[in-house]
């Protein structure tokens, strides 16, 4: 069975948030290994009455219009309920900046990052997202907020990427002759906050060192055709499709999806790193295999032909 291995390097994001603060960051990686796959960040910032600014390394480069602000679709509250597992009421654009939602006892403010004069910086290898807090203070009814919004996941395509090794056509070939079934196996990391993944222009900031991130949760959403490493995490559920039709990336397929979640807490080192490994496989058969299955065929049946012809007319010279 011919094997394909695809392994991505380290990927490294970093989150901190200048204040006061005990906060959480959500990734949500929405993979679409035949399109374009999206991440959303939500990050949930305590404290966010004392805090300055909340910045967001991002490992890839991003441009702001392509950062979606999805928590604009909050007025539908079963979206909200399928994002937060929870019946969920809303005060939907309290002010031109935030909404606010309460559920489960508690409410926190939800920060409309597209009406705000946030900042996308391009470093030497990433994207810096920032946020002005202080300019916000005016408009946070609650010292809880959540940020949350989607971009493209350019380092899961670069891993789904389609490619065609030049130097070992014959070896395809054969593996193309020989069976029809492929077995993909795809390698992907996640790690937050480890300084040594990390630019320089991240690490040399101080106030990066001294974040108090409290909690990283990573959630995956992937097909089940393929089959994921789940040893270091557990099922939430099947995505409500009635629920989620509306919030899904564009072109996103939610048949048979299930969402996996990474949950590392620390609670006497707030200054944790947060790694996360997962691979997913997926045994499928060749359509290259396939194809040239049939054109074998034809050939074989169109040299049948011939052969028949030319005997059927010696047979017909002797008689």
């Amino acid at each position: 069975m011919p094997k394909r291995q695809r392994k991505f390097a380290d990927d490294g994001w970093a989150v901190w948030i200048d204040g006061e603060d005990t906060s959480t960051i959500h990734i949500n990686d929405w993979l679409n290994p035949k399109s374009n796959s999206y991440v959303d960040i939500a990050v949930h910032i305590r404290g966010i009455k004392s805090s300055n600014w909340l910045n967001v390394y991002v490992p890839f480069s991003v441009t702001k219009d392509e950062i979606e602000d999805v928590s604009l679709s909050f007025a539908d509250t079963k979206i909200l309920q399928a994002i937060f597992s929870a019946a969920c009421i809303v005060d939907y654009k309290k002010n031109p900046y935030t909404s606010e939602i309460a559920y489960n006892g508690k409410t926190i403010d939800i920060v409309h990052i597209s009406t705000v004069n946030f900042q996308a910086e391009s470093l030497s290898s990433g994207t810096i997202v920032r946020v002005n807090l202080q300019e916000l203070q005016p408009y946070l009814a609650n010292d809880e907020a959540y940020f949350i919004w989607r971009m493209p996941h350019k380092s899961l395509d670069a891993i789904f990427k389609p490619y065609v090794d030049v130097e070992n056509v014959m070896e395809r070939l054969r593996d193309l002759i020989t069976t029809p079934v492929v077995s993909e196996k795809y390698g992907y990391s996640i790690r937050i906050n480890e300084s040594r993944l990390l630019p320089e222009e991240i690490t040399r900031i101080g106030m990066f060192h001294r974040q108090k991130l409290k909690k990283a949760a990573i959630t995956l959403s992937v097909d089940e055709s393929y089959e994921l490493n789940d040893s270091n995490c557990y099922r939430i559920r099947r995505l409500e499709e009635q629920l989620y039709q509306d919030y899904l990336p564009k072109d996103y397929q939610c048949d048979d999806v299930i969402t996996y979640q990474w949950n590392q807490s620390r609670e006497d080192n707030l200054q944790g790193q947060f790694n996360f490994y997962y691979s997913i496989t997926k045994n499928s058969v060749s359509r290259g295999s396939m194809f040239l299955y049939i054109i074998l065929l034809l050939a074989v049946g169109f040299v049948g032909d011939l052969v028949s012809e030319g005997i059927k007319t010696l047979i017909r010279l002797f008689l």
